[in-house]
């Protein structure tokens, strides 16, 4: 019961759902404690909602936009706090004293000091908000951008100032208690003194030097910083807060490019969500800042998703645009018929071309080239039988997607089958199970799918645990965490160095140039942080693994085998060469499900029951049972491209003969635009007499 009350009112905890309770509980028996009145059961309910209110707000309590929407915001409800402590002055009879006056007078001042501090907090966000937000584009020759005000005085201003009003409460009660005024005046005079001190605190950052230059002048910048770097390649990206990983599996490749790359964004969310990287990147959220940027010297532009942003980019004719998507799969979006307002699209292996030629959407054959995968040089191939006696089996579905097609994940109809018999096999085998970043965003069926096999998981890896059979090496699982905690530590350390992440945009661009040195440190930190990792977990321990560490390649090279549906993580692994097995959720059949979809044909097909999972454990433990070893290196050339040239060597040719093509396009309508000026002089001049 109480899981679902959590559930139904879309908080994180038990902690947080108790503490909403209590707030809206409290409201109530303060009225009572008033109307009664009580002075220490008034002070014991005005407790219980300051504190509720706070820690729900530390949290960022889902219950707390709702509250607002409802007309319940954060300064209805103090209103209503203090106005029931003047009712409690009434109903005890000091209307005709001091303390009473005082207490109305203060909270109408106090109400007053809103109106200017909340004006004065926009206007500082306002003014730091540029038109752009840059990483590793120095700005600072060209432009000013001061320092940021204090964290304190701008994070969660509304929650503090109001806030600020407890020493009057607090004055008040005592006040009521003890028949003496002195310490309510007191406590009011300390309530107005620190409100009017917060609010003129903010003044000196919306005038002079503390303010940024003006948004003409930052967009004149750029582009002076465009016209000196003159990239050559662009990264395009439009999208929401989740799809952040999308650019992000691009980074690498833009970084070993033999152009001058640059990322374009156009969402400040996707900015703060992009991982680390050496390339210049400019988040341009206007679509006419973006349409006026000067960007005459790119002459290739990528596109990692088709969005209806991209309009504002592919008009530009002076550069070629290329689609290269976020994924190689047998899903309808790998086929888009949007794909064919691209000069070109570029795929891994032949199985992209051969998918748009079957699908039939416009977008031609020539216009479509191989190129590989670059970001799966990381995935580890296959060596054949696994040395641990236990294998590991990677369970990652796909997410539900947009419509509620049963072919779409495993989780629904088939998912809790595969992972009860995995976490039963015998012969035993490891299960580790990573989802979706998307699961259950759409669907709350998905959502509770993934619950119910979390708990399978989990609880098959406590049984395991308490089995005397599966043994710990507790010096090495002790070293392993020690060397973890010890890159943390590191990381965090240059986290604090490099400032974190910083709450302001315009200070962000202004220090967002990145360390060289330091970068290459954090890259050889990870790596060995997920070496730490796995060396603290037991080869044995069954793992549900969500969140962006460990990466997904990162379980591929610790997994003997993978089970997953329809999606570019089957693509990916095929890298590997090792055993995997698909889902075949819609129940198309075996036949039918492997001709629909190229990346089957060298799996295990499962129907719902999953009880074809014997087939994929049998290749893993032994090479004579597994027939299809020799398909998954055909269809790994097939979907992947070949091994030799290296992937991102066929990358950077597609960008070199593509960038070949823009720049001949530009000098022939530049031949062609001189040719008809001249035609158009010539007939001025041809009735005139020679000289």
């Amino acid at each position: 019961m109480i899981s679902t009350a959590v559930r139904v009112a879309r908080v994180g905890t038990v902690a947080e759902l108790a503490a909403a309770a209590l707030m809206v509980l409290g409201y109530p028996c303060l009225m009572l404690a008033a109307l009664v009145p009580s002075v220490p059961a008034f002070a014991a309910a005005a407790a219980v909602t300051y504190l509720a209110d706070h820690y729900l707000h530390r949290r960022g309590s889902y219950l707390i936009n709702r509250l607002s929407k409802v007309r319940a915001g954060l300064s209805i409800r103090f209103l209503i706090r203090q106005l029931l402590l003047v009712l409690l002055l009434a109903r005890l009879s000091l209307s005709d004293d001091l303390i009473f006056y005082g207490a109305v007078g203060c909270f109408i001042a106090f109400y007053g000091l809103q109106a200017p501090h909340g004006a004065l907090v926009t206007l500082i966000r306002n003014r730091r908000r540029l038109p752009v937000a840059t990483r590793n584009v120095d700005l600072t020759t060209r432009i000013r951008i001061p320092d940021a005000p204090p964290r304190r005085l701008l994070h969660r201003s509304a929650e503090k100032i109001l806030h600020l009003d407890l020493a009057a409460v607090v004055g008040v009660l005592v006040s009521a208690a003890a028949d003496s005024a002195v310490a309510g005046l007191v406590g009011i005079a300390v309530t107005l003194v620190l409100g009017g001190g917060y609010t003129l605190a903010l003044v000196p950052y919306v005038r002079g030097r503390r303010v940024p230059s003006c948004p003409e002048a930052v967009l004149a910048a750029v582009d002076d910083w465009l016209c000196a770097y003159r990239p050559e390649t662009v990264l395009y990206f439009s999208g929401s807060k989740d799809s952040a990983y999308q650019v992000n599996m691009w980074l690498e490749t833009m970084e070993q490019l033999d152009s001058k790359p640059l990322i374009i964004l156009r969402e400040r969310v996707i900015l703060q969500n992009l991982a680390p990287t050496t390339v210049p990147v400019i988040c341009v959220p206007g679509g006419v800042h973006l349409m006026n940027m000067d960007l005459s010297t790119v002459r290739v532009t990528l596109y990692a998703a088709n969005v209806g942003k991209n309009i504002h980019m592919l008009r530009v004719p002076t550069m070629k645009h290329v689609f290269i998507g976020h994924g190689d799969s047998d899903k309808a979006a790998s086929v888009n018929p949007f794909s064919k307002v691209y000069d070109e699209v570029w795929t891994a292996g032949r199985a992209g071309r051969h998918r748009y030629a079957i699908a039939d959407v416009g977008v031609r054959d020539e216009d479509i080239v191989e190129v590989g995968r670059p970001q799966l040089a990381p995935i580890r191939t296959w060596q054949g039988v696994p040395e641990d006696p236990m294998p590991t089996v990677l369970y990652a579905p796909t997410w539900e997607g947009w419509d509620d097609n049963p072919g779409n994940t495993s989780l629904l109809l088939a998912g809790e089958n595969i992972v009860r018999r995995l976490v039963t096999a015998d012969p035993p085998v490891r299960v580790l199970y990573k989802p979706h970043p998307f699961t259950g965003t759409r669907s709350a069926e998905a959502k509770a799918a993934h619950r119910r096999i979390t708990a399978l998981v989990e609880q098959a890896a406590a049984e395991r645990a308490a089995d005397p059979r599966c043994t710990v090496d507790a010096a090495a699982r002790t070293a392993a965490q020690a060397e973890r905690a010890r890159i943390e530590a590191r990381l965090a350390e240059l986290s604090r160095t490099t400032g974190g992440e910083k709450d302001d945009e315009a200070e962000a661009t202004r220090d967002g140039l990145i360390d060289l040195a330091r970068h290459k440190e954090i890259a050889r930190l990870r790596a060995e942080w997920n070496e730490a990792y796995w060396g603290a977990v037991p080869a044995w321990e069954h793992r549900v693994i969500t969140g962006a560490e460990p990466r997904l390649y990162d379980c591929f090279n610790v997994s003997d085998a993978m089970v997953s549906d329809i999606s570019s993580v089957v693509s990916d692994f095929i890298a590997s060469g090792k055993p995997y097995a698909v889902t075949d959720s819609a129940g198309l059949g075996a036949e039918e499900f492997r001709r629909q979809n190229t990346a089957v044909r060298a799996a295990v097909i499962l129907t719902n029951s999953a009880a074809e999972l014997g087939e994929l454990l049998a290749a893993v433990r032994d090479p004579a049972a597994d027939p299809l070893a020799e398909n998954r290196k055909e269809l790994k050339r097939y979907l992947l491209g070949p091994d030799e040239p290296k992937s991102i060597d066929q990358f950077n040719s597609a960008v070199a003969e593509l960038a070949l093509k823009a720049e001949t396009r530009n000098l022939g309508q530049e031949s062609r635009i001189a040719a008809s000026a001249v035609e158009e002089v010539e007939p001025e001049d041809a009735g005139r007499p020679a000289a």
